[in-house]
């Protein structure tokens, strides 16, 4: 198993926005809260669900996630649906580095 760390904190309850195949693979866009956008970043890391997943990009609000289909085949995101809630993690080292900066 390969991914960034992931400790098993629940950060924040996100809410899935949009969930759908575009060519062979499926986009995923989350709803975040204000508080943990600070700790997210383009081709940076987030855990969903405890899945270490890589952020594709930052949209208004939340981020969007590339799945491919390895990864839709050996977890539980096929059985997820647009409003649905899932617990994320955000990475790690954002964290510890807001932290050292004083920005959280």
């Amino acid at each position: 198993m390969g991914g960034h760390f992931v400790t098993g904190h629940v950060d924040a309850v996100a809410t899935i926005t949009f969930w759908g195949q575009v060519g062979p693979d499926w986009r995923l866009d989350l709803g975040i809260p204000e508080p943990q956008l600070a700790f997210i970043a383009k081709k940076g890391c987030i855990s969903v669900d405890g899945m270490s997943l890589t952020v594709a990009d930052l949209i208004p609000g939340g981020c969007t996630l590339w799945i491919i289909p390895h990864t839709l085949l050996v977890t539980n995101l096929a059985q997820k649906n647009v409003g649905d809630k899932v617990n994320i993690e955000t990475d790690l080292l954002a964290k510890y580095s807001a932290r050292l900066l004083g920005r959280a």
